[in-house]
């Protein structure tokens, strides 16, 4: 049997498939009554190209040994509504849009027809006793994909015996139709009450439907070998409503209740749409025929290269590998000593060698990498905002970092200063946060205030002077290996901070 997509299109290549089988393989072709008429005009000899009417389609099984598809999914669709009973193996041509279920190429049509035929693949996991094969034979074979089919009967209030009986190959949808409120359908599983449904609609899919309507509406790519049905919902009015996979034994009820507000529609592989009244229900189970489809290699590689071709499934740009290994060691273990020495900065460049210190007596002092501009002695200190302090492999996060300068600078030392505002410079020091806030109190140490790298919290004024003496409470030291706050075991004095103005412009590690 050979069908095509509906319209005028693909009617040539309909034409050479007929002519292929009839003529050359000296085959029997049964079409569809609208396209024997196409025959029966071009010319072809129809001495064996045959036809069917409708009260005929029962018996279409008993008589054609396969399908030739010509088109998209649709004319797979098609073919499963021919066949209510058992199904003969369908082979698909690729000459639609999308054609997920369409593997193979039409330009090897020839090809591929007498593979099919007379067998291309030895079936390992088949055991063929040679002594049930005909003479002559083989042995060869196809692989063949069992996809599932759904048994939908439609039982109407009142009644007992189902109106009408459907099999479907890709999805139910029970939806809200053109009314403008929710659908309120009642779900039931073998009886058992298990949700109400309040939404645009709701649908159940099979495998080979997961890959359609049911993953547009957000529900799981299942292959088609998964026996299983795939509940997914339309636009659920509930944030906790998830699409589910239950089990290819049970069997489903889909009701309208008699307190819905309005009624329901359905339909089935997008056909024969029909409304639901109150109290109408759609008994919904697993098919005892299913589909069975031609593969061209086998039933998971041709898969696989659906989802590729047809959605570019985990398709991405490569991500470039480092191409230096100290990059990738820091990634994965944190700055290290063993580093280039020398890091970039927009604006200036930080050394981890060479380091200039603003000494100050006592038990503390700064150290600063000569990157930065480092002053001593007593000026005046005027910036924007008080910046954060920045060495080459600390961490250091600030919630104010100017962004009018072109370079860091440091400057400590005695007389007036002023800042524009104050600001908060949170320090990550081996794993603790500390914070440093400017206001107009000098030190003030508190409960977080502690030593070696933990929490600690510093207050400056607008006043600065020379660092004290002997109980100096915690100066900064910085150098490429950490960022630390020092305390003498001295009982600590407030005193005026030592002024730390670090500016930036975008500095950015390159």
């Amino acid at each position: 049997m050979v069908i095509k997509k509906l319209g005028r299109e693909l009617t040539q290549e309909f034409m050479e498939v007929v002519s292929y089988l009839t003529g050359t393989e000296n085959m029997h072709v049964v079409v569809e009554p609208r396209m024997y008429d196409v025959v029966v005009r071009t010319g072809l000899p129809v001495e064996r190209v045959f036809t069917f009417t409708k009260p005929e389609t029962d018996r279409l099984a008993d008589c054609v040994d396969f399908v030739v598809c010509l088109g998209g999914d649709g004319v797979i669709l098609h073919a499963s509504s021919l066949f209510k009973r058992h199904i003969p193996p369908m082979v698909s041509f690729h000459l639609g849009s999308m054609g997920f279920l369409t593997n193979h190429p039409y330009p090897d049509y020839k090809k591929e027809l007498h593979q099919i035929m007379y067998g291309y693949q030895s079936l390992a996991t088949c055991a063929l006793d040679s002594a049930d094969l005909p003479a002559g034979s083989n042995g060869l074979g196809v692989m063949i994909t069992l996809r599932m089919r759904l048994h939908c009967a439609i039982v109407r209030a009142g009644q007992s015996q189902p109106e009408q009986v459907y099999e479907v190959l890709n999805e139910i949808v029970v939806d809200r139709g053109s009314n403008s409120f929710l659908t309120n359908i009642e779900a039931y599983i073998d009886g058992r009450f298990i949700t109400r449904v309040q939404a645009d609609g709701i649908m159940l899919a099979t495998p080979t439907g997961s890959t359609a309507y049911s993953v547009a509406a957000g529900g799981s790519m299942v292959h088609p070998n998964v026996q299983a049905i795939l509940l997914t919902p339309i636009c659920p009015h509930s944030l906790n409503f998830r699409p589910i996979i239950l089990p290819d034994y049970i069997e489903m009820e889909l009701r309208v209740p008699e307190t819905a507000r309005v009624s329901a529609w359905v339909c089935f592989d997008g056909k024969q749409r029909q409304e639901l009244h109150h109290g109408d229900s759609v008994f919904i189970k697993m098919s005892e025929n299913p589909v069975p489809t031609i593969n061209r290699t086998d039933l998971t590689t041709d898969w696989f290269e659906s989802l590729e071709r047809c959605f570019r499934w985990s398709n991405r740009m490569e991500q470039k590998p480092f191409e230096d290994e100290w990059v990738l060691e820091e990634a994965q273990h944190g700055f290290s000593s063993s580093y280039p020495d020398k890091y970039s900065w927009e604006g200036t460049s930080i050394d981890s060698g060479d380091s200039s210190s603003a000494a100050s007596s006592g038990c503390g002092s700064a150290s600063v990498s000569s990157g930065l501009n480092s002053t001593t002695g007593s000026e005046t200190s005027s910036a924007s905002n008080s910046g954060s302090i920045v060495s080459s492999s600390s961490t250091v996060r600030s919630s104010s970092i100017p962004s009018s300068s072109s370079a860091f600078e440091q400057k400590t030392g005695q007389g007036n200063g002023s800042h524009d505002s104050p600001s908060i410079v949170n320090v990550i020091v081996d794993g603790n946060i500390g914070s440093q806030p400017a206001n107009e109190e000098g030190w003030q140490p508190d409960s977080r205030q502690r030593s070696n790298g933990r929490i600690g919290s510093r207050s400056g004024n607008g006043h600065s002077s020379k660092a004290s003496s002997g109980n100096d409470a915690g100066n900064y030291s910085l150098n490429q290996q950490h960022f630390a706050t020092n305390h003498c075991d001295n009982e600590m004095q407030p005193h005026t901070p030592l002024q730390t103005t670090s500016r930036a412009h975008g500095g950015r590690r390159s």
